[in-house]
């Protein structure tokens, strides 16, 4: 290597070590990693597109990631049930792609993320009714139609409430730390690596020794599985499962028995193979 190539090599390197925040940032320069051309510090619709709507009650606007294969999974368990005014039209919104921007979307959804739900029913004001937020929608759709959350004041709704809550508090540290930095950034960081793998296998500990004494989430009967069981397998279930990130080995997800057993007994139910493979509509 040339002396000229070692001086950049080490320059580099240096102001990579001796970075010190601005006193006030400024987005002058590409982040990189995978979804570094769509990112931006500021909100709001980019570019004009209408949303389709088709003839079911419900329309989501969504993709088959983690977030979204939590709403499928609900809709596809009512599906199961026969539960009529559950029907459904499903849209993918491609965020490679922006589609997350265009001002359709924006209109349902403020903050440009999947998932997000409109109830086309009748109600008394007339007007289509916009949830986003994955927790949000799931819990919507539960109390609609009165499944899968249990309705009376007490502790099987308090369990189901603070599982719901926790996955909402908890995924983040998963997918927005640990996923990004372990599988999406522009390169391999040690510190920001240890410090999420860390939380996410602490995270699967919690989950491990829950699931001990628990069949489900907040019990052990069929009649128990609930939304709680549909938002944590989402995200912990196909992690655990070698689904998300390519980092089974990595996490030693083989370690959490527990989670295992849990996460493949929801992997079998029919609702959810066809949840995890939903087709979803172009928007055109």
């Amino acid at each position: 290597m040339s002396q000229d190539n070692n001086k950049s090599s080490e320059s580099a390197h240096e102001q990579s070590v001796k970075y010190v925040p601005p006193k006030v940032w400024v987005q002058d320069k590409d982040n990189g990693g995978k979804f570094a051309s769509i990112n931006r510090p500021t909100a709001g619709a980019r570019h004009q597109k209408a949303l389709p709507v088709g003839d079911a009650p419900l329309q989501l606007y969504s993709l088959n990631t983690p977030n979204g294969v939590k709403v499928n999974i609900l809709l596809e368990e009512l599906a199961e049930l026969g539960v009529k005014g559950a029907e459904y039209d499903a849209y993918k919104i491609d965020i490679s792609e922006g589609d997350q921007f265009g001002s359709g979307f924006v209109a349902i959804n403020p903050n440009s993320k999947i998932p997000a739900l409109v109830d086309h029913s009748i109600f008394e004001s007339g007007e289509p009714i916009a949830i986003f937020e994955s927790g949000a929608i799931l819990l919507y759709l539960a109390e609609k139609f009165g499944k899968f959350v249990p309705s009376s004041l007490g502790k099987a709704r308090a369990d189901c409430l603070s599982w719901v809550m926790w996955q909402m508090g908890s995924a983040p540290f998963l997918g927005g730390g640990f996923g990004h930095f372990y599988a999406y950034a522009p390169e391999p960081l040690e510190y920001p690596i240890n410090r999420y793998t860390m939380e996410t296998k602490r995270q699967l500990d919690v989950l491990d020794s829950h699931l001990k004494d628990n069949q489900y989430m907040c019990g052990n009967e069929e009649a128990d599985y609930n939304i709680a069981d549909m938002i944590i397998w989402a995200w912990y279930g196909q992690l655990v499962l070698g689904k998300l990130y390519d980092a089974a080995e990595f996490l030693q997800v083989s370690d959490y028995k527990h989670v295992q057993r849990w996460a493949q007994a929801i992997a079998e139910r029919p609702a959810v193979k066809r949840a995890i493979e939903l087709p979803l509509k172009p928007i055109g």
